[in-house]
């Protein structure tokens, strides 16, 4: 072992490890750890493991970390920090290591100086990794020795050991997720790669390396390394996008045991993206190192804009909304003891961040602006046209959605209410044409749903501004069928649905629909996608009819299911390019195959529109509670989320072009 490793180790010993309670309840309610079992809980092993790694990176001890899929079903995750300890512990009487694997509060994060600013706040993620995983192999290189010990579904095989000398330091985990506590075992590579191309770029310096090494699985490496931090981050969110000055400003500094990290640069569109993070965890719902970089940001611009008379005598200050138009910024804390509000992360809620965000942005930002006078100018003019704009909106927003108009006495003349007035149990189909809208009120519970029909295409947002969007009819019905108001003036308690259910046909203009909707919703009402409110309808695209019994496939593979359980032959899925005339009929008809029975014919309709539907199928496949299929629309990366609502629907043809040619033959049929 070389002088350099033991210096390393040295001051991480088994008295660095804090325990606070046991492991037993995990398995019994894995959903109170990892959110749920399903794929996003899945992928929460990995997080939960790698965040590990980077608690080192953050530490200064580590620099690389390798994820890889194995090809015998593990995931295994290795980095080259201290290493885990593994000597035995006084106060549990087993090894360091055994103690972090199968106690949960069990860590070197709850004061016992092992982590001076980590992101596993809680310290249950390894241990809640091997509860739930059906075989577990921890590997220590630590003292000069290879220290291993297994487990199965969290019960140790055996005692921790050395099982041959090595070099170097580090720790590697391997698990295999148990398939008997998991709905599924699929690893997504796109939402690994995602996930940990954002810590890379949070943690300046480290190297993150991902193989898939799965069989029937391409074989993949990527490796991430961004030197330049979250500034490397900004100019990857403004890849397709148009920038407003050249220079992205940066700034980290640290005070006492925190450090503070802000980029920032502005486009030329209408959307704001800031997105904060404490200790590399993202805030969704901000906190108060948000509050103090939006405070510094409005204050520090109205001040060089009057100094450089910029802002004239006679206007006003720019609003804070002004100032954030077309702005992407990352806002990055790393702190000893973070506060925060609910067990989500979700706020950051140290009153002293606000303080150290405001002044250390704040005097670097200004400072900024005076060393590059162009860039400044650019900005604050921006900011002129922003405020303009919004001063012309608000009279626009005023006569439009007036006091009244907001609490019932106005609805939408199309709207068809439900009778209940509890917003809980109501929800809104917005149901593309009148057609479907007509099918759609026959066959609706009237007591908790209503229904609000949309003539043709809304307006896309995406580069609008508020005052053409609410001239718009069927975006101001919506807004005032739903009650909340929008944007800044938005208040969540005035929701009359707490579920919003798009409801659109199978077909390529659905699908445009659809997205239309999806951006007026991520761009003026997320906190009802955050929420958990917007929902998209699932209707059946094929009905299959044998005798007087019908049945509903959602999918070509359910389909062909029904079609084989009923007798007939199962499909063949078809290129849609390669069809004829004959062969793209709508309805299909097959003759069960039973020497013993007689022929009976299977009946296929193949459903392009809602329309197509009477009120008592669309019930029975749509709308019916207890029988429908209805998909949570949810935002689990704002940043990803910007960029690809942004290559849609903004105006920038060449990228949209690109995702297009690239992802095409990845869709089966351009109608589903």
């Amino acid at each position: 072992m070389s002088k350099d490793d033991n210096k390393k180790t040295q001051d991480y010993g088994a008295d660095a490890i804090t325990v606070l309670e046991g492991l037993d309840p995990v398995r019994k309610r894995p959903g109170m750890y990892i959110g749920s079992t399903s794929a996003a809980g899945l992928h929460h092993l990995i997080w939960e493991v790698v965040d590990n790694c980077i608690d080192e990176a953050m530490a200064g001890f580590a620099e690389q970390v390798t994820v890889t899929l194995t090809n015998d079903g593990l995931v295994s995750v290795s980095d080259d920090g201290r290493g885990i300890p593994v000597e035995k512990m006084k106060a549990t009487g087993i090894s360091a290591l055994e103690t972090v694997l199968t106690k949960l509060h069990a860590g070197g994060k709850f004061g016992g100086g092992g982590y001076k600013v980590s992101g596993g706040l809680h310290g249950v993620g390894v241990s809640v990794v091997n509860a739930l995983s059906s075989y577990l192999r921890a590997e220590v290189r630590r003292d000069g020795q290879l220290w291993v010990q297994e487990y199965n579904a969290g019960k140790p095989k055996g005692v921790v050991k050395a099982v041959s000398k090595i070099s170097g330091t580090g720790t590697t985990i391997s698990f295999r997720p148990d398939p008997t506590i998991f709905t599924e075992t699929e690893f997504n590579w796109g939402k690994i790669l995602d996930r940990l191309r954002q810590q890379t770029y949070l943690t300046k310096g480290i190297t993150i390396n991902i193989i898939d090494e799965r069989p029937n699985h391409r074989p993949k490496k990527y490796r991430f390394h961004f030197e330049g931090g979250i500034k490397s981050y900004i100019k990857s969110l403004h890849r397709d996008k148009s920038v407003k000055h050249d220079s992205i400003f940066y700034i980290e500094k640290e005070i006492g045991d925190n450090k503070v990290e802000v980029a920032l640069q502005y486009n030329d569109e209408f959307n704001e993206t800031t997105i904060a993070f404490a200790n590399n965890i993202h805030n969704p719902e901000g906190g108060t190192h948000l509050v103090g970089f939006k405070t510094a940001l409005t204050r520090t611009l109205n001040n060089y804009g009057r100094s450089k008379n910029l802002l004239k005598e006679k206007q006003e200050n720019l609003s804070g909304e002004d100032v954030r138009e077309g702005l992407t910024a990352i806002v990055s804390v790393k702190l000893a003891d973070p506060q925060f509000e609910g067990q989500t992360k979700g706020k950051l809620g140290n009153a002293e961040m606000k303080g150290y965000v405001e002044q250390i942005f704040g005097e670097a930002f200004l400072m900024f602006l005076e060393e590059n006078p162009k860039e400044g100018e650019a900005i604050i003019n921006k900011c002129i046209l922003s405020s303009q704009a919004r001063l012309a909106a608000r009279s626009a927003r005023a006569t439009i959605l007036r006091k009244g108009a907001l609490e019932g006495m106005t609805l939408p003349g199309k709207l068809a209410d439900c009778s209940s007035r509890k917003a809980e149990d109501c929800e809104l189909y917005i149901v593309e044409g009148d057609s479907a809208g007509g099918s759609a009120k026959q066959g609706r519970n009237r007591r908790f749903q209503a229904i609000l029909p949309l003539r043709g295409k809304i307006l896309n947002v995406e580069r609008a501004r508020m005052d053409k969007m609410l001239a718009n009819t069927e975006i101001k019905n919506l807004v005032i069928a739903m009650g909340t108001n929008i944007d800044d003036q938005f208040d969540i308690s005035k929701l009359r649905y707490h579920r919003i259910i798009i409801m659109t046909d199978a077909d390529v203009d659905g699908a445009h629909i659809r997205t239309l909707l999806l951006t007026l919703f991520f761009r003026h009402f997320p906190f009802l996608i955050d929420g958990g409110h917007v929902y998209i309808a699932q209707p059946p695209l094929y009905q299959i009819k044998k005798g007087t019994v019908s049945h509903y496939a959602y999918s070509e593979e359910e389909k062909n299911k029904i079609v084989l359980e009923l007798g007939g032959e199962a499909l063949a899925s078809e290129d849609p390019s390669e069809e004829s005339e004959e062969e793209s009929e709508e309805n299909e008809e097959k003759e069960e195959k039973n020497p013993k029975k007689k022929s009976v014919r299977i009946h296929i309709q193949r459903y392009k529109g809602l329309g197509e539907m009477n009120a008592e199928q669309l019930w029975e496949t749509t709308m019916d509670p207890e029988k429908r299929i209805v998909k949570q629309v949810k935002v689990e990366d704002a940043a990803k989320a910007d960029q690809i609502f942004d290559m849609l629907m903004g105006d920038n043809v060449a990228p949209r072009k690109n995702f297009i040619q690239t992802n095409a033959k990845k869709v089966a049929n351009l109608d589903i």
